[in-house]
């Protein structure tokens, strides 16, 4: 019987595969936590990981142990109740009196103790986004090469050993034994033919020339045998090359309202929407850039700052921001190259019968170029002409535009996640 003893040290990621064994068996608790998690504070928080709570009766597993055996007879001290043979009832409630994990005691009978860990920043988004998709995610065309992948491109005579491809290199030797034997063989069968014949006719039969027959063909048949079995010209290798990726590009265009109906606390929700929709992006894409398209009559590109803080405000023309969109598009961002995404936020108001105009831009303009449309109206009031023109939008583009509703900060997770939700094939 062999035995042997690790004397390594203790790896610095030692623990690595039983962390990850650990996040797959619970991924259902972790991912209900990191939801809890997400609408109990704020999501410009996400950039940090987060401690994660389970329950410890979640955590249970059956285990095997070694049973008592046999038949046991127990005398309890102070015993004025039972005598042999009485059954002790259950108590009510399911349990006795278990102590609870903050040193009270449970109505239940059922401890409260929990299992707290600390997840990093990706594993905190990995299951913050876990089951959602980019709609209509597409590689386009070769520009910026950033990647390349391995792919096996033939055979080659030279390589690593571990590459060598026996299949290709015997049959490279056989094909080499008969082109270097094709003399030879054809030499030996027109000795023997002559043989054959000689010793069908023995009259004619001369033994002279019998024997240097034989003696010929005992020197072509050590000729054949002096033939190597395999050569190292024989030998073939897989061959591996690098070929150039298409590099995903994305980018997101963020259009905002920004007219007096538009206070601080709905601008500062439609951030937090962005941020969520930006960092989502970062997983599926290498590059991406993003657009703040802000408009009150007038639309205007500005800086991220200007974006959310500048006090410009004044009337609402939404047709004016979806234009300014369009005309970006066409000009710098080739649909050919980009996956194109708009997300647009607002609190619902527009101006009378500019709303039909938006939808004309949207369905003969927007639409075509973009991979996904997402609105979202930030507001805890009746719905108003934009969101009654926008839905006959929805209808006619079911996969590429979506519109919610968020009326508070805690809407906002949950309403990402319809935008995004993963679609059944």
């Amino acid at each position: 019987m062999s035995m042997i003893i690790d004397r390594r040290l203790n790896g610095k990621n030692k623990s690595t595969v039983n962390r990850q064994r650990f996040m797959n068996r619970y991924r259902k608790h972790i991912k209900k936590a990191v939801s809890e998690a997400v609408n109990k504070r704020s999501i410009t928080d996400v950039e940090s990981g987060s401690s994660i709570t389970i329950p410890r009766r979640d955590l249970s597993e059956p285990v095997f142990h070694h049973g008592t055996g046999g038949l046991n007879q127990q005398v309890m001290p102070g015993n004025k109740e039972f005598v042999t043979g009485d059954r002790i009832k259950r108590p009510p409630g399911g349990g006795g009196q278990g102590g609870s994990g903050n040193g009270q005691a449970s109505d239940q009978g059922e401890g409260m103790d929990e299992f707290t860990f600390q997840i990093n920043h990706d594993e905190f988004l990995e299951f913050m986004f876990d089951g959602l998709e980019l709609p209509n995610m597409r590689e386009k065309q070769l520009h910026e090469m950033v990647e390349f992948r391995t792919h096996q491109a033939g055979f080659t005579t030279d390589g690593p050993p571990d590459r060598l491809n026996i299949v290709r290199s015997l049959r490279s030797a056989h094909a080499r034994r008969i082109a270097l034997s094709g003399g030879t063989r054809r030499e030996i069968r027109k000795l023997k033919r002559e043989l054959r014949e000689m010793e069908v006719q023995p009259g004619s039969m001369d033994k002279d020339r019998a024997d240097v027959i034989r003696a010929e063909l005992k020197e072509l048949n050590g000729k054949m045998k002096k033939l190597p079995f395999i050569d190292d010209i024989d030998l073939r290798y897989n061959n591996f090359v690098k070929v150039p990726q298409p590099s995903n590009k994305a980018v997101m265009f963020c259009v905002m309202d920004v007219s007096g109906s538009m206070t601080q606390e709905i601008k500062d929700m439609a951030k937090r929407f962005f941020i969520l929709l930006y960092l989502f992006l970062q997983r599926s894409y290498k590059q991406i850039e993003v657009v703040f398209i802000r408009h009150h009559t007038a639309a205007k590109e500005v800086d991220e700052d200007d974006f959310f803080y500048s006090r410009e405000t004044g009337g609402t023309i939404v047709s004016s921001a979806l234009d300014m969109t369009k005309d970006i598009i066409e000009k710098r961002y080739s649909p050919n190259d980009w996956n194109i995404y708009v997300a647009q936020a607002s609190d619902g108001d527009n101006w009378e019968g500019d709303s039909s105009v938006c939808s004309k831009i949207l369905v003969n303009g927007l639409m075509p170029l973009v991979q996904y449309f997402s609105y979202v109206e930030i507001t805890d009031r009746q719905h108003q002409n934009l969101w009654r023109e926008y839905e006959t939008i929805q209808d006619g583009y079911p996969d590429t535009f979506a519109m919610q509703q968020i009326k508070t900060a805690a809407d906002i997770y949950p309403v990402f996640r319809k935008l995004f939700e993963k679609k059944e094939a």
